[in-house]
Protein backbone atom coordinates (compact mmCIF):
# COMPACT_ATOMS: atom_id res chain seq x y z
CA UNK A 1 0.00 0.00 0.00
CA UNK A 2 1.32 3.44 -0.82
CA UNK A 3 2.10 5.90 1.93
CA UNK A 4 -0.58 8.31 0.68
CA UNK A 5 -3.26 5.62 0.83
CA UNK A 6 -2.25 4.65 4.39
CA UNK A 7 -2.52 8.29 5.48
CA UNK A 8 -5.94 8.59 3.82
CA UNK A 9 -7.24 5.40 5.49
CA UNK A 10 -6.04 6.61 8.89
CA UNK A 11 -7.63 10.02 8.38
CA UNK A 12 -10.96 8.50 7.38
CA UNK A 13 -10.79 6.11 10.34
CA UNK A 14 -10.15 9.00 12.71
CA UNK A 15 -13.13 10.93 11.31
CA UNK A 16 -15.43 7.88 11.60
CA UNK A 17 -14.26 7.27 15.16
CA UNK A 18 -14.82 10.93 16.04
CA UNK A 19 -18.34 10.82 14.65
CA UNK A 20 -19.09 7.60 16.54
CA UNK A 21 -17.88 9.09 19.82
CA UNK A 22 -19.78 12.32 19.17
CA UNK A 23 -22.97 10.39 18.47
CA UNK A 24 -22.73 8.27 21.59
CA UNK A 25 -24.59 10.96 23.55
CA UNK A 26 -27.20 11.06 20.83
CA UNK A 27 -27.81 7.35 21.21
CA UNK A 28 -28.87 7.81 24.82
CA UNK A 29 -31.68 10.16 23.69
CA UNK A 30 -32.38 11.59 27.11
CA UNK A 31 -32.93 15.14 25.85
CA UNK A 32 -33.58 16.79 29.15
CA UNK A 33 -34.84 13.79 31.09
CA UNK A 34 -32.55 11.69 33.19
CA UNK A 35 -34.23 8.25 33.14
CA UNK A 36 -32.59 7.37 36.45
CA UNK A 37 -34.75 10.04 38.13
CA UNK A 38 -37.98 8.40 36.95
CA UNK A 39 -39.87 6.01 39.22
CA UNK A 40 -39.23 2.34 38.46
CA UNK A 41 -42.84 1.98 37.31
CA UNK A 42 -42.38 4.68 34.65
CA UNK A 43 -38.94 3.76 33.31
CA UNK A 44 -40.09 0.96 30.94
CA UNK A 45 -42.73 3.28 29.47
CA UNK A 46 -40.11 6.02 29.02
CA UNK A 47 -37.77 3.55 27.32
CA UNK A 48 -40.54 2.56 24.90
CA UNK A 49 -41.37 6.23 24.28
CA UNK A 50 -37.70 7.05 23.65
CA UNK A 51 -37.20 4.06 21.34
CA UNK A 52 -40.27 4.60 19.19
CA UNK A 53 -40.57 8.38 19.15
CA UNK A 54 -36.90 9.10 18.47
CA UNK A 55 -37.08 7.17 15.20
CA UNK A 56 -38.72 10.13 13.47
CA UNK A 57 -37.93 13.21 15.55
CA UNK A 58 -36.13 14.40 18.67
CA UNK A 59 -37.70 13.62 22.01
CA UNK A 60 -37.68 17.33 22.72
CA UNK A 61 -40.44 17.74 20.13
CA UNK A 62 -43.20 16.10 22.18
CA UNK A 63 -41.66 16.89 25.58
CA UNK A 64 -41.47 20.61 24.94
CA UNK A 65 -44.80 20.80 23.09
CA UNK A 66 -46.67 22.07 26.15
CA UNK A 67 -49.37 19.41 25.69
CA UNK A 68 -50.79 18.31 29.02
CA UNK A 69 -54.19 16.96 27.99
CA UNK A 70 -54.46 13.16 27.86
CA UNK A 71 -57.06 13.16 25.09
CA UNK A 72 -54.83 15.36 22.94
CA UNK A 73 -51.87 13.05 23.62
CA UNK A 74 -54.03 10.12 22.43
CA UNK A 75 -54.74 11.93 19.16
CA UNK A 76 -51.07 12.94 18.79
CA UNK A 77 -49.76 9.40 19.35
CA UNK A 78 -52.42 7.93 17.02
CA UNK A 79 -51.28 10.33 14.29
CA UNK A 80 -47.62 9.44 14.85
CA UNK A 81 -48.48 5.72 14.80
CA UNK A 82 -49.94 6.09 11.32
CA UNK A 83 -46.70 7.59 9.98
CA UNK A 84 -44.84 5.17 7.69
CA UNK A 85 -41.90 3.61 9.46
CA UNK A 86 -42.86 4.84 12.94
CA UNK A 87 -42.77 1.32 14.34
CA UNK A 88 -45.44 2.26 16.91
CA UNK A 89 -47.81 -0.66 17.31
CA UNK A 90 -51.28 -0.55 18.84
CA UNK A 91 -49.81 -2.15 21.97
CA UNK A 92 -47.02 0.43 22.12
CA UNK A 93 -49.53 3.26 22.40
CA UNK A 94 -50.55 2.12 25.90
CA UNK A 95 -47.02 2.44 27.34
CA UNK A 96 -46.26 5.63 25.41
CA UNK A 97 -49.48 7.26 26.61
CA UNK A 98 -48.84 6.08 30.15
CA UNK A 99 -45.43 7.82 30.11
CA UNK A 100 -46.86 10.99 28.53
CA UNK A 101 -49.61 11.03 31.15
CA UNK A 102 -46.99 10.80 33.92
CA UNK A 103 -44.82 13.45 32.24
CA UNK A 104 -47.78 15.83 31.82
CA UNK A 105 -48.72 15.51 35.48
CA UNK A 106 -45.13 16.22 36.53
CA UNK A 107 -44.97 19.27 34.25
CA UNK A 108 -48.25 20.61 35.67
CA UNK A 109 -46.93 20.09 39.22
CA UNK A 110 -43.75 21.99 38.41
CA UNK A 111 -45.72 24.80 36.79
CA UNK A 112 -48.16 25.04 39.71
CA UNK A 113 -45.30 25.02 42.20
CA UNK A 114 -43.53 27.75 40.21
CA UNK A 115 -46.71 29.83 39.86
CA UNK A 116 -47.65 29.45 43.54
CA UNK A 117 -44.26 30.04 45.06
CA UNK A 118 -43.63 33.53 46.40
CA UNK A 119 -40.61 35.38 45.08
CA UNK A 120 -37.47 34.70 47.11
CA UNK A 121 -37.25 37.00 50.10
CA UNK A 122 -34.32 39.31 50.31
CA UNK A 123 -32.02 38.23 53.06
CA UNK A 124 -31.21 40.78 55.72
CA UNK A 125 -28.10 38.87 56.75
CA UNK A 126 -26.83 38.60 53.20
CA UNK A 127 -26.97 34.81 53.15
CA UNK A 128 -29.16 33.16 50.53
CA UNK A 129 -32.22 31.18 51.64
CA UNK A 130 -31.73 27.45 52.20
CA UNK A 131 -32.50 25.29 49.16
CA UNK A 132 -35.74 23.36 49.12
CA UNK A 133 -35.46 19.57 48.74
CA UNK A 134 -37.07 18.19 45.56
CA UNK A 135 -40.21 16.11 46.02
CA UNK A 136 -39.84 12.35 46.22
CA UNK A 137 -40.67 10.49 43.00
CA UNK A 138 -44.17 9.14 42.79
CA UNK A 139 -45.60 6.06 41.14
CA UNK A 140 -46.90 6.40 37.61
CA UNK A 141 -50.54 7.47 37.71
CA UNK A 142 -53.16 5.48 35.87
CA UNK A 143 -54.33 7.14 32.64
CA UNK A 144 -57.88 8.40 32.80
CA UNK A 145 -60.78 6.34 31.54
CA UNK A 146 -61.00 8.53 28.41
CA UNK A 147 -57.75 7.01 27.13
CA UNK A 148 -58.96 3.50 27.80
CA UNK A 149 -62.29 4.20 26.04
CA UNK A 150 -60.41 5.65 23.05
CA UNK A 151 -58.26 2.53 22.86
CA UNK A 152 -61.30 0.26 23.16
CA UNK A 153 -62.95 2.04 20.22
CA UNK A 154 -59.78 1.46 18.17
CA UNK A 155 -59.12 5.17 17.66
CA UNK A 156 -55.48 4.89 18.65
Amino acid sequence: MSRGLVVLVRAVSAVVLGIAIGCSGWLARTEGIDPSTLPDTVRPDYDLFALRCSKCHSLARPLSSGIDDDDYWAIYVARMRRQPGSGISQEDTVGILRFLHYYSIEQRRKKEKHDDSPPPAASVSGTPPAPVAPPAPTAAPTPPAALLRTRARGQL
